[in-house]
């Protein structure tokens, strides 16, 4: 089973985006806050990321950015989730290594469309 990682400093957003994952029978863990995703990230490797770009303190640009930079994380899929829907906010999002903006509030539609992206087909 796949398995994704949720980082959000929001916990009702980060456990309604598991719920929805759950539904799409993917194995979801929720972590709210960068320090919180870091210390997740030392001791699992999980299979794709969900991360939320405006954290206070350190930003998921950041978080994105040392992710990036780890051997053993640098290949996983990561989806930026945001509020934001301008055009610079998904294209730094790319260009620090995200493979999709994800715009909130995320549906199962979108999750199932991001989950194709990267070749999972629901069963």
């Amino acid at each position: 089973m796949l398995k994704a990682l949720v980082i959000d400093d929001n916990r009702q957003m980060a456990d309604g985006l598991c719920d929805i994952l759950r539904l799409l029978e993917v194995n979801a863990t929720a972590v709210y806050g960068a320090s919180s995703a870091l210390q997740e990230l030392s001791k699992a490797t999980p299979d794709i990321i969900f991360l939320d770009i405006n954290m206070p303190g350190v930003s998921g640009y950041e978080v994105l950015a040392y992710i990036r930079r780890e051997a053993h994380l640098q290949d996983i899929p990561v989806f930026m989730v945001t509020s934001d829907d301008q055009p610079q906010t998904a294209e730094k999002a790319r260009q620090t290594g995200a493979l999709l903006t994800i715009l909130k509030p995320v549906t199962v539609e979108v999750l199932e469309k991001a989950l194709q992206k990267i070749g999972v087909k629901r069963i």
